[in-house]
């Protein structure tokens, strides 16, 4: 899938989300994927939340899967650890780079990197795990 038909299938599957995130680039091993950050996604203190950054990481992973794989709506994450390691720049939005390490048959890997835009030094890593189900 492509970035038009991955933004198509979210908006569809996942409207209620889909106006945070825009698909930046797609490429065979890697997506990039950017929060449109809004004052909803902040906490006290102007920066944006764990769970704001975990859902960009969480998203970003699904839809690099789904580049390969098709638009398979029942693959889930199985797992996710992420590490927050600096405050996100204020009024910025984020990015994340979303990198497959395994896509098996029904199980993938990878991690995801998070920027401020503009910034060279990742705000958090994740990675993660997904169960893709039985074709």
């Amino acid at each position: 899938m492509d970035a038009a038909a991955l933004t198509d299938f979210i908006r569809a599957e996942f409207g209620q989300v889909a106006p945070d995130f825009a698909v930046e680039a797609v490429a065979p091993q890697t997506l990039t994927l950017r929060l449109k950050v809004d004052e909803r996604h902040l906490r006290p203190g102007g920066t944006v939340s764990g769970p704001a950054i975990f859902a960009l990481a969480d998203v970003a992973m699904y839809l690099a899967i789904l580049s390969r794989i098709g638009p398979v709506a029942l693959a889930v994450t199985t797992n996710c650890s992420i590490d927050f390691m600096r405050k996100p720049a204020a009024g910025r939005d984020l990015l994340a780079e979303a990198r497959i390490l395994k896509l098996g048959r029904s199980l993938a890997v990878g991690d995801v990197l998070v920027f401020s835009e503009g910034g060279s030094d990742p705000v958090a890593r994740a990675g993660l795990t997904y169960s893709i189900p039985p074709r």
